[in-house]
């Protein structure tokens, strides 16, 4: 099916998409931050290595539960003021964890900021997807994922800088985390809700005017026009997502939420530290190596900002995916030949790395958002995002200890396997959406028999 190629994005829909993308800054900052601070927690609160995957975890399980009441949320308060509440979230959560005097209640703190983190996977990526042209919605939803790695990157910097400040440089780092947050809620106040929201809301002159700043009459109408259709029969809650025609969808967004976590992308991201000491570097010398970690991640991104919309969502997951569990075979030889040496240990990150964050990491925070309707896009979206959640905290929580007991070659073996699952499971299951409207990507679910998706002969904006 020919699909429109990426057009020049109206500088109102970037200044919107930019936006909503700077919560994955907070994102990739509160999920990374512990990353340098892991070596310290350890020594003070004298961990071992389920205490430690608990430090490391406690936030991915707060994001379980963010995820898990937000798509209601957002479907009931739209996508602005709840997005608000996590800006102002973040900045408590980040005090309250540089703070905490005992483990617990770092713990605690740290589940907190779990939840904003939950919430915002959910609401900036639906944000993104609802106010983005269709020829361009990759490059829009890559803003999301660069944004993530711009956070990882600035919390490997502020790691590293506080570093040396004694007995409250781990403190100092979570506490940082205020500042941006406290952006973010600044930024968010000019911004309006999505057009299709405002639509299921009852509040079409809002809608209109916001596609007004990027669309002419004419295309504000047919725009308007194709939302009020797609949002005509208002969603039913969860008992819409029993719906067989959902089935799919929801099978494909479940499936793939597992497989990106358990190909191991955040206990490299988590644990990089931790894994080149184990190579022989010296903590200073393994903190200074995540900046290398960091820059891959953002300049691989960058290249995804150019490749999504041409080459489609299908061909890059796949790539992605081998050339992963290739680095991840190259790490399991490693350590079972005896040559598990920094040198070669961080080359192979970089090339996992580098190959997650130009076609895993975009895809998937645009894929998902896309396959599911406009009626049900809020509850629907809350199975992958708090399934990958799920899956997220307990590959972190465990890695520790399976390092330290199964080993590292078994661990990465595991590690490489499920990457080439999740190459598998994407030439056999996943549908190309690229170019298509949301409209028609949710034609592309309906049953046979009951119609077919509508022809992409003209672009249209979503």
């Amino acid at each position: 099916m020919p699909s429109a190629p990426p057009s020049k994005l109206p500088r109102g829909v970037l200044a919107l998409g930019a936006t909503a993308a700077l919560g994955g800054l907070l994102f990739g900052f509160d999920i990374a931050i512990i990353t340098g601070a892991g070596p310290f927690l350890l020594k003070h609160f004298q961990l071992g290595a389920l205490g430690l995957g608990w430090a490391f975890s406690s936030l991915l399980f707060g994001c379980v539960l963010g995820s898990a009441v937000t798509g209601w949320i957002s479907d009931h308060h739209g996508r602005r003021l709840p997005l608000l509440w996590v800006a102002a979230l973040f900045a408590v959560t980040s005090v309250a964890t540089g703070l905490a005097p005992t483990f617990t209640l770092f713990i605690v703190a740290r589940f907190a900021g779990g939840l904003a983190v939950g919430a915002v996977s959910v609401l900036a990526p639906m944000y993104v997807s609802e106010i983005s042209p269709a020829p361009n919605r990759g490059q829009m939803g890559t803003l999301y994922q660069l944004a993530i790695v711009v956070g990882i990157l600035v919390s490997y910097s502020v790691n590293y800088a506080l570093r040396d400040l004694g007995d409250w440089n781990w403190r100092w780092m979570f506490l940082s985390g205020a500042l941006p947050s406290a952006f973010f809620w600044i930024i968010l106040k000019r911004a309006p809700d999505s057009p299709r929201y405002l639509v299921m809301a009852g509040r079409e002159a809002e809608a209109q005017a916001v596609l007004s700043r990027w669309l002419g009459p004419a295309e504000v109408a047919a725009e308007l026009a194709q939302i009020r259709e797609s949002v005509a029969h208002r969603s039913s809650g969860w008992v819409e997502l029993r719906r067989p025609a959902l089935r799919r969808p929801l099978a494909v967004g479940f499936t793939l939420a597992i497989l990106v976590h358990v190909s191991g992308i955040n206990t490299v991201i988590d644990y990089a530290p931790q894994i080149i000491q184990s190579a022989g570097w010296a903590v200073d010398v393994a903190l200074f190596s995540t900046f290398g970690i960091g820059v891959t991640n953002l300049l691989f991104t960058l290249v995804s900002f150019r490749v999504i919309d041409r080459h489609g969502r299908k061909p890059p997951y796949i790539l992605g995916s081998l050339g992963m569990a290739a680095a991840l075979l190259g790490l399991m030889a490693a350590a079972a030949s005896g040559h598990f040496t920094g040198g070669l240990v961080l080359s192979l990150i970089l090339t996992y790395i580098a190959c997650f964050a130009s076609c895993i990491g975009p895809v998937f925070w645009t894929l998902v958002p896309e396959i599911f309707p406009n009626r049900v896009r809020g509850e629907a979206m809350t199975v992958p995002v708090l399934t990958q959640w799920v899956a997220n905290a307990m590959v972190v929580l465990l890695f520790p200890l399976a390092f330290q007991q199964a080993g590292k070659a078994a661990t990465f073996g595991f590690l490489a396997a499920m990457a080439l699952l999740q190459a598998w499971f994407t030439w056999r299951c996943v549908p190309e959406t690229k170019g298509r409207s949301l409209e028609e990507i949710e034609g592309l679910w309906a049953p046979k028999g009951r119609g077919t998706p509508p022809p992409a002969a003209a672009p249209r904006s979503n």
